[in-house]
């Protein structure tokens, strides 16, 4: 059996019972396609396991943290008691998440992972330099938005918090715990934030008024004022993406996209591009015609 040029090797092979064409995309499997679309295949079509990383649950963490602070009075919201939630939440994080425990190996005294939460607690006082949550009344935090588009394509997210001012502005915010962009790689920054206030326009005809980046790990502020004309273009942008990925699915061809982003990569022993052969691709089937008694 021949494959197409560039296909990936195995993906040709049929196995059952077939993939499926997504039919919802979010921020992250949207830009994972767009990163690389044999990592978008490990991931939601061979749902390969992928090692938990320290920086990616420091984040969790970081996040559970900023969240759960709104829980107390506006004057209760002070960087001391944020970094008094850091152990409870951590430990609620290893109670959903036990294989998490695997970052932290036995031998070092705890010495690890104390220097881990101090990074942790480093991260949430940084957050204080850049904005008041006592003048902060979230409307939303941690909020599960979801809507269909016209053409079918369901779009779904977690926005980090919403904040609705007196006169009706929205703002749509997310932490995040790296550094902040060079200025020349901000639209792909931004692409998250405008992929929710598309959502979040489709759902309550309201265009969000602020989109807002908040980067703890270098103490930066994005923000961004979007109108109509850049939702349109994501969306547009989506559509496309999502006809990529349809026909990806349906011919097994996913090409791998090498960048330096492949050196933090669980998946190279899997990859072609590192020697490595990726799983069985399971095409989907095709019923054939029945065979009649004389043949």
């Amino acid at each position: 059996m021949t494959t197409s040029p560039g296909a990936v090797p195995g993906a040709a092979e049929a196995a059952s019972p077939g993939a499926v064409a997504p039919s919802s995309l979010s921020p992250s499997r949207a830009s994972d396609f767009m990163q690389c679309p044999l990592l978008y295949r490990f991931r939601v079509i061979d749902k390969l396991p992928e090692k938990p990383s320290a920086a990616a649950t420091r984040g969790t963490l970081v996040h559970a943290v900023l969240e759960r602070l709104f829980d107390h009075p506006a004057q209760e919201r002070t960087a001391p008691r944020a970094k008094e939630l850091i152990p409870g939440q951590w430990d609620r994080l290893l109670e959903s998440r036990p294989e998490l425990s695997e970052l932290f190996p036995e031998g070092d005294e705890g010495a690890g992972l104390a220097r881990w939460l101090t990074e942790a607690e480093a991260l949430v006082e940084r957050w204080f330099t850049l904005e008041d949550p006592t003048r902060l009344e979230p409307v939303e935090r941690e909020f599960f938005v979801e809507t269909e588009l016209e053409s079918g394509l369901r779009l779904r997210g977690i926005i980090d918090r919403v904040d609705v001012a007196p006169t009706g502005e929205v703002r749509i915010v997310d932490y995040k715990t790296g550094k902040a962009p060079r200025p020349e790689y901000a639209e792909g920054a931004l692409f998250q934030m405008k992929f929710y206030a598309l959502v979040v326009w489709r759902l309550k005809q309201v265009v969000p008024r602020r989109l807002q980046l908040v980067y703890l790990g270098s103490g930066d502020v994005l923000t961004y004022d979007p109108v109509v004309a850049d939702l349109e273009r994501v969306e547009r942008k989506l559509l496309a993406l999502w006809e990529a990925i349809r026909e990806a699915t349906e011919s097994g061809e996913w090409r791998p996209r090498p960048t330096k982003l492949c050196g933090w990569c669980d998946h190279q022993a899997s990859c072609p591009e590192f020697g490595g052969t990726p799983p069985v691709y399971p095409l989907p089937v095709v019923p054939r015609p029945a065979r009649s008694p004389e043949a």
